[in-house]
């Protein structure tokens, strides 16, 4: 479906309404749904954790849980588990016998239950990865400093699997796990996060790189190819809003396609802020990654309000505390309904390029970002201006049609 170029001259006004509805809406079932406003255009997905799926909350009382529960069945169609099908929750020890299937199974079954679109995330990824799979009897580079175990940052440092050792477990996981969701988990996260953030490599430096090769990537996806043919293989990364990252992205693609990798469509995270990046910027990033011939899915969705990451595009788990700092920038809401629409105005433009959007979250409680208030509902279920402002801008694409 064709998209025309979208007006801009209402904007303020829009805003203006959202800011009003803020605070006088409650969640209800009554409620506008994202799921059919973007009906037309893409599917509007969530990350959910392990409460969701089962019921049984952990840091939130029954009532809460039952509440976020309401609202990812009212508003999305689209799920990922947020760490449960990770390696170190779903393969914590070595061998056939070393899986546990008990939360992925229950993400699973809630999500057909409530005839959702299910993703996987992530079967090969340097972090949230055991230790086992990377040991061995080799000796690790620089054999004198290195003490066996773990360094101070929790990356394996002790005696390594060979290529064909570590290739083997990776293959042995990957066919488990996409064979046994295989026809019910439609999209994978099949390798994330391997490009790396500075400098000219195209690749972080990891254990996967350092023990297989850079090949590790094709052969993540060969696979995952293998265990399930009809399955969408996504590569998945963060800031990609950077041109110097969006440009080590096309290389490695255009260099994975050339080979025939069976990649298909790119992941692009989309962890940003209410200070960047503007509409323009994310129409640009969306215009050089089209140029793949790729679908684009926008995988993790949040918009830090936090003072302390206003420029940050980083993922990584260990900073986010550092990100979130310093309380909410001044006049969070506003900012942060700004920042939503334009966004949103930019998936737009790019449908049908653009065919899911997933908010790494369904509110701000159930946010790694909690306390940058990322999401457009708050802790309580709440829309926030930032919903409305959303709702907007399906309301002026539908109208410019």
């Amino acid at each position: 479906m064709k998209i025309h170029t979208l007006k801009l001259n209402s904007q303020a006004s829009m805003l203006t309404t959202a800011l009003l509805a803020y605070g006088t809406t409650a969640w209800s079932a009554d409620l506008p749904t994202l799921r059919d406003a973007f009906k037309d255009h893409f599917l509007v997905g969530t990350a959910i954790n392990r409460a969701v799926t089962t019921g049984r909350g952990f840091r939130r009382s029954s009532e809460q849980v039952n509440t976020d529960i309401a609202l990812v069945k009212a508003q999305f169609n689209q799920v990922v588990a947020e760490n449960e099908m990770k390696w170190d929750s779903l393969h914590p020890r070595p061998g056939a016998d070393g899986y546990d299937f008990r939360a992925a199974d229950a993400f699973v079954s809630f999500g057909l239950n409530n005839n959702m679109y299910l993703v996987g995330h992530t079967l090969v990824w340097h972090s949230q990865t055991p230790h086992w799979v990377f040991a061995g009897t080799n000796p690790p580079p620089n054999t004198a400093s290195a003490a066996p175990g773990t360094n101070r940052f929790g990356r394996y440092n002790g005696p390594r699997a060979s290529r064909e050792e570590l290739l083997q477990r990776m293959r042995d996981h990957i066919h488990t796990v996409v064979g046994r969701y295989k026809g019910k988990i439609k999209v994978w996260d099949v390798v994330n996060e391997a490009l790396s953030d500075g400098g000219t490599n195209t690749l972080r430096t990891s254990l996967w790189t350092e023990i297989i090769g850079p090949d590790f990537i094709a052969k993540a996806f060969q696979y995952a190819h293998e265990a399930d043919p009809d399955a969408i293989l996504r590569y998945n990364d963060y800031g990609l809003e950077s041109s110097a990252k969006r440009r080590k992205l096309i290389a490695l693609i255009q260099s994975l396609q050339a080979q025939k990798v069976p990649v298909h469509a790119i992941g692009s995270q989309t962890h940003v802020s209410v200070a960047w990046p503007s509409f323009a910027e994310m129409d640009r990033a969306l215009t050089e990654m089209a140029t793949l011939g790729l679908p684009i899915h926008i995988t993790e969705l949040d918009v830090n309000s936090a003072e302390g990451g206003q420029r940050s595009f980083g993922a990584d788990i260990a900073n986010n505390a550092a990100t979130t700092q310093g309380g909410l920038v001044s006049d969070a809401d506003r900012k942060l309904a700004e920042a939503y629409a334009g966004l949103f105005r930019a998936f737009l433009k790019h449908d049908p390029q653009v065919k899911m959007v997933t908010f790494w979250g369904p509110n701000d409680a159930n946010s790694w970002r909690a306390n940058g208030k990322p999401l457009l509902f708050d802790g309580n279920s709440q829309p926030k201006p930032a919903f409305h402002a959303v709702l907007a801008e399906a309301k002026r694409a539908a109208a410019a049609k």
